[in-house]
């Protein structure tokens, strides 16, 4: 799956063009690796490992991790899945990765790694009106189904929003539209789609965890 819409990787490896790693500590598992462009601390990051654990720290906020004794490790069995992503540099897995997260912390996203899309919403709300206007074509008009389409999108899709979307799942879930005196149009089980995509942040994260491990591998000489 291609996260580009949130962060594109091309970004992010200009980002890192300059960084450097600076080994602070490297004894078995125990670990702490900074990636920073000389003489300044804008989009650095530090990889911090301890037995079962890796906590991501830098401006992107600060993820921590935990799955296997080594935690490098972890972060390196998508690699396998590289060449199956034409033209990726990067092979991450947010959805598996960020199941494996104990904490995050990022004052701007509220201690968030996901958060409500619009564009995601938007897809669900035409998605569901698609399906009924399919499934009732031979119970409605051309015109009965244009103002039904126009009534979801000033009032469910263009429905006031807050920075979690409740409101506008609010404004899905209440929706009611009487078609004509035989049928009725609501969203049913609305609050069953999934309306979140991951933050910039942690996009940004994920590249820096698969790009630093790598090469902390290639200084090392160890596994590719």
């Amino acid at each position: 799956m291609s996260y580009e819409h949130i962060c594109p990787e091309a970004r992010f490896l200009k980002d890192v063009a300059e960084h450097e790693m600076i080994v602070i500590r490297d004894d078995g598992v125990h670990r702490h690796i900074r990636f920073q462009k000389p003489g300044t601390y804008c989009m650095h990051f530090d990889l911090i490992t301890w037995p079962g654990y890796l906590c991501y720290t830098g401006d992107m906020g600060t993820y921590v991790f935990s799955r296997l004794d080594d935690m490098f490790e972890f972060f390196r069995t998508d690699r396998e899945h590289q060449r199956l992503r034409d033209g990726r540099t990067l092979a991450i897995n947010p959805g598996y990765w960020g199941e494996k997260l104990q904490a995050v912390e990022r004052c701007g996203d509220d201690g968030r790694y996901r958060e409500f899309s619009e564009d995601k919403f938007a897809r669900a709300v035409i998605g569901d009106l698609v399906e009924w206007v399919r499934s009732h074509a031979y119970e409605t008009t051309k015109e009965e189904r244009r103002e039904l389409w126009d009534a979801v999108v000033s009032d469910v899709i263009g429905a006031d929003g807050d920075s979690g979307g409740y409101r506008k799942q609010c404004a899905a879930h209440d929706f009611n539209h009487r078609v004509n005196r035989r049928v009725e149009f609501y969203f049913q089980d609305f609050w069953e789609n999934n309306v979140m995509d991951y933050t910039h942040g942690f996009i940004w994260c994920c590249y820096a965890l698969a790009w630093g491990v790598a090469k902390y591998d290639e200084a090392k000489g160890s596994p590719e």
